[in-house]
């Protein structure tokens, strides 16, 4: 039975799952930057590894900046994750293991990369593939509710060590998740994969949003709720209120690395960068349409939330800051409001883009004070035009102002 185990990578996903791990295990952490935790001790590598009998991996694989999201990135040539920080500390782990050690890499990696690239590093110990589906702003929350739970071995098998990883998480698991376990590049494709669903689901929605805002007479949230319920061929109904373009320092950059894969494979289509185009044109009509209504009223514009959700601080792969992209390209200048990315303002006046809504964004999770938050960053004076993407707000909402519902164009 394990009792100690160690986390390498104590960063803004590594360390809620160390902390998670903690109620039930004994557990150490490293990081090459300190962190303060009351449930983890910080130690060096080689004591890290010395300590525990599982060694998580959580260290970033990067794509290069450009890549993110948060700017138009089809017109760029395709590139794979940096891999270059999983690589350095995967070698000077495997400088103080030996057999009696589990390692488990948690990053996202592109399919084919364990067995070429990161595996063939951890010589002296055992190894296997474990990526998390795990999100900013819920990921102590997601780690232990997880749809299914992500075990890549060599060849596929439920190999002792992978039984030895289901046992460690059962006791510590929500929601008795399913177990899924295949080779490392099964396993690999089940994570990006699982991602890039969710990209393809909601620039299919906002596709339809799109369609309601040029035809007329039309509410997206009447189609995407029929079809949302739909589930005996097409789907569930997750990820199926149109808005923003999907986010995150996730789900974008992990189509964008897809597109790299396309090629590599020379599968002769991409269907990556036709997901990721379309969330590049979504988000200029919505920026095309803030502008005429500025331009129309001689308003500025306001995006209210910078980040790339609700209740985190993070901008990478920002939905809200590809709009202002556009929005600067049409000629036209954008501030925020967004108190987690210090853009204070308490009270704004223009042509405003209601950029988040928490109840959508944790909507699929248990986190009630979340899914319940509907709020303003500040308040919205009269004589503005209020763009609300979600259609969740009501005329008495903003008083004195103008509300669009973007993606309802019933006149009735």
């Amino acid at each position: 039975m394990i009792k100690k185990v160690s986390i390498i990578g104590c960063g803004k996903l590594g360390l809620p799952c160390a902390e998670e791990m903690a109620n039930l295990y004994e557990v150490v952490g490293y990081d090459v930057v300190p962190f303060t935790s009351e449930k983890i001790k910080q130690v060096t590598i080689k004591e890290a590894v010395e300590f525990g009998e599982l060694i998580f991996i959580a260290v970033p694989t990067p794509h290069v900046e450009e890549y993110g999201g948060e700017t138009p990135s089809c017109h760029l040539e395709p590139k794979n994750f940096d891999y270059s920080i999983a690589k350095q500390v995967l070698s000077e782990v495997n400088q103080y293991v030996d057999k009696s050690k589990l390692v488990v890499l948690i990053s996202t990696v592109l399919p084919g990369t364990v067995r070429k690239q990161l595996e063939p590093l951890i010589t002296n110990a055992r190894f296997i593939y474990n990526p998390y589906l795990i999100a900013m702003g819920s990921v102590a929350w997601d780690m232990i509710n997880p749809e299914m739970v992500i075990i890549g071995t060599e060849d596929g098998s439920v190999t002792g060590d992978a039984q030895l990883l289901i046992n460690f998480y059962k006791p510590l698991m929500q929601n008795d998740p399913r177990y899924e376990v295949g080779t490392w590049e099964e396993a690999e494709a089940i994570k990006i994969f699982y991602n890039t669903f969710i990209s393809a689901k909601i620039g299919l929605v906002n596709m339809i949003q799109d369609v309601a805002e040029k035809l007329g007479n039309m509410n997206v949230d009447v189609v995407t709720n029929a079809l949302s319920q739909s589930n005996m061929r097409i789907m569930g109904p997750s990820y199926m209120k149109a808005g923003l373009g999907d986010s995150g320092a996730c789900h974008p950059r992990d189509n964008i690395a897809l597109r790299w894969l396309s090629n590599d494979l020379q599968l002769n289509y991409d269907l990556f960068d036709a997901i990721m185009h379309a969330r590049e044109i979504q988000s200029k009509n919505i920026a095309e349409r803030l502008v005429n209504l500025a331009k129309e009223h001689n308003l500025k514009i306001w995006i209210h939330g910078k980040a790339y959700k609700p209740s985190v601080p993070y901008t990478q792969g920002s939905c809200s800051v590809l709009i202002a992209h556009y929005i600067n390209e049409l000629g036209m200048k954008v501030d925020y409001v967004d108190p987690l990315t210090n853009d204070f303002h308490p009270q704004i006046h223009g042509v405003i883009l209601m950029a988040h809504h928490a109840p959508t964004t944790y909507g699929n999770t248990g986190l009630k004070h979340l899914k319940t938050q509907q709020r303003f960053y500040c308040d919205i004076l009269p004589g503005s035009i209020v763009v609300d993407p979600w259609r969740y707000l009501k005329p008495e909402d903003v008083p004195g102002s103008k509300l669009i519902s973007y993606g309802n164009t019933r006149k009735h």
